[in-house]
């Protein structure tokens, strides 16, 4: 079973983080769900904005970062919109990485690397019609990812909600994450080299 770092969105770690976080643990994985936000939860994406750029966007991935430093190496990484960041940071310049998994983001390889590593898998998810995924550059960093990795894919579903996946959120969308949660189940069965597994 996989053993994951799991990054929160910019309203910070909220309930449907932590819903999120023990569906996966139910299916047999660790999960470790840091809070870059130190107890902080916001109302909106503006309000949580608003604090990120208080703090600093690298001071974010920084806290990211750190929290690997007593982990081990052999770490899947995964994060949601804002989390996106500090777990492509760490996908694509910590060795050890065994996959990474990317919800309602993606940011431009280049930014933390010259290029993906090679041997490191990942899944993109995202809805079709997501302003701040199809118009703020992340549908095409998404594109050039899937486009230089042998085993990377883009999963774009019906809607234009962004943190879809969150439970606690009224963007909560139950059939796009339960075929979400399907996915990501399925990618971390083979990482272990295991047949596919059904959720209804």
């Amino acid at each position: 079973m996989a053993e994951m770092l799991l990054f929160h969105h910019v309203l910070g770690r909220t309930h449907g983080i932590g819903v999120f976080a023990d569906t996966l643990r139910e299916a047999g994985h660790q999960v470790h769900v840091p809070d870059l936000f130190d107890g902080r939860t916001f109302a909106t994406i503006e309000e949580g904005m608003a604090y990120v750029e208080k703090i600093g966007f690298d001071e974010v991935v920084d806290r990211g970062v750190q929290v690997t430093h007593s982990l081990p190496k052999e770490l899947v990484y995964a994060g949601f919109s804002l989390g996106v960041a500090p777990a492509q940071k760490l996908a694509q310049t910590r060795k050890g990485t065994r996959g990474a998994l990317l919800f309602h983001s993606c940011v431009s390889i280049s930014r933390f690397s010259p290029g993906w590593p090679r041997d490191v898998p990942a899944q993109i998810h995202a809805m079709d019609a997501d302003p701040y995924f199809v118009e703020e550059g992340d549908l095409e960093a998404a594109r050039e990812l899937i486009a230089s990795v042998h085993r990377a894919e883009l999963f774009l579903y019906p809607g234009s909600q962004h943190l879809f996946a969150d439970s606690s959120l009224a963007s909560y969308d139950a059939d796009a994450t339960r075929v979400l949660l399907r996915r990501v189940l399925n990618f971390l069965q083979q990482l272990d080299g295991e047949t596919n597994i059904v959720i209804p």
